[in-house]
């Protein structure tokens, strides 16, 4: 909030004050009554009375007119100031500012929290850069909000005195009414119990010429003194509704009041507190912010510490496994000979073999050649002299 804003909100304080506590008269309990009124009161009556003209149509429709015509001119002045003016905007303020501190979440606030998959696909900052352009907002909006608020309580404290004075006039009205009221009341009865029975006497005692006109006389009044029955009754009516009219008039100054009252507080008191409270947020942050990567530091050299050694000791099984390992390792050298003993032994056998079947396949061709020759003599001796010297 700017020291601008801040300054024009106090030295408000003594202007809510005074109008707040402004305490507003409450109408009377009746309406007067003619033949109970005394001194001044029967004064205005009667000078009320004076204004009916029981022959005149027109002081009969206009009766209590011109009681309503200053009250007309302040209320026109009224709507006249706020007929582009919202009543709502005050409240509205009031929910902007909350709903902007409300605006933070908790969550946001913590920078361990990892990103939502709805985050990371819009590419939305990180928690604590985005809390940061939060900040920075908020703090441009309080102070728009607040000058708003502060033009809001400005314009309701001129409200509250312009509905003081409509309330002053609103109940003049209504002792006005009252009085026109008694006023027709009270012609009414001098014509029901003087003027009418005059008049029917004087069409009894008219000539017969003169009776018709008489009559129709008697008509007039009678018709006169039903429109000022009416009218007196439209007062009552307007008397009534004007009666409602001033406690609603005091329960929108009493909103007002509370409404300005609060806003005040709100602009003198809790803005300050919540941007107190907002450095401090800021200030935590950081310093969480801080830590964690201090923590991280920590973390890091403690995993560098741990991984090493477990390296240490891995590789240094690894090199005096290998140290402490012969040239050729004894089962190598143990398999490799009996590899060696079975390929001599497979050799002295395969020879042997080979010498037994050359022996028997010489054994055999023995035979054969045996066989052949024998089959060959037996051929020889078998031909005849001619096919041996053929052969020859």
């Amino acid at each position: 909030m700017t020291d601008k804003t801040q300054a024009s909100a106090e030295a408000a304080l003594d202007e809510i004050r005074s109008v707040t506590s402004v305490v507003l008269p409450d109408p009377p309990p009746a309406a007067p009554n003619y033949a109970e009124a005394q001194g001044p009161l029967a004064d205005e009556i009667r000078k009320r009375i004076a204004e009916i003209d029981i022959r005149d149509t027109g002081s009969i429709v206009h009766f209590g007119a011109r009681a309503q015509n200053e009250l007309q001119e302040i209320s026109q002045a009224m709507l006249a100031d706020v007929k582009n003016k919202d009543v709502g905007p005050a409240g509205e303020s009031l929910r902007d500012i909350v709903t902007t501190i409300r605006g933070f979440s908790v969550s946001e606030l913590d920078v361990r929290r990892k990103r939502s998959w709805w985050e990371r696909l819009t590419g939305r900052a990180a928690p604590f850069a985005k809390f940061v352009a939060n900040y920075e907002q908020v703090q441009s909006q309080i102070d728009r909000i607040t000058s708003d608020l502060d033009g809001h309580q400005h314009r309701l404290l001129k409200d509250i005195k312009s509905l003081d004075l409509l309330y002053d006039r609103t109940l003049a009205f209504y002792d006005e009414l009252a009085l026109y009221i008694a006023a027709g009341e009270e012609k009414l009865a001098l014509i029901d119990r003087d003027e009418v029975p005059a008049k029917e006497a004087a069409v009894k005692a008219a000539p017969e010429n003169d009776q018709v006109m008489a009559a129709q006389e008697l008509r007039d009044l009678r018709a006169a003194r039903d429109d000022l029955e009416r009218r007196v009754h439209d007062l009552k009516l307007t008397r009534q509704v004007t009666m409602q009219s001033l406690p609603s008039i005091r329960l929108v100054q009493e909103n007002d009041k509370s409404l300005i009252t609060k806003i005040n507080s709100t602009l003198v008191n809790t803005v300050p507190l919540w941007e107190t409270q907002l450095a401090q947020a800021v200030t935590i942050q950081r310093s969480a912010q801080a830590a964690k990567a201090v923590k991280e530091a920590n973390d890091l050299t403690n995993d560098l510490l741990t991984a090493n050694a477990k390296n240490l000791r891995q590789a240094n099984a690894t090199i005096r496994t290998e140290v402490e390992r012969g040239v050729f390792d004894i089962e190598s050298v143990r398999g490799a000979n009996a590899e060696l003993i079975a390929t001599i032994e497979d050799s002295l056998r395969i020879a042997d073999e080979g010498k037994a079947r050359r022996a028997a396949a010489e054994t055999e061709l023995q035979q054969m050649e045996a066989q052949l020759r024998t089959t060959l003599s037996a051929a020889r001796a078998s031909q005849t002299p001619a096919q041996a010297a053929a052969r020859s």
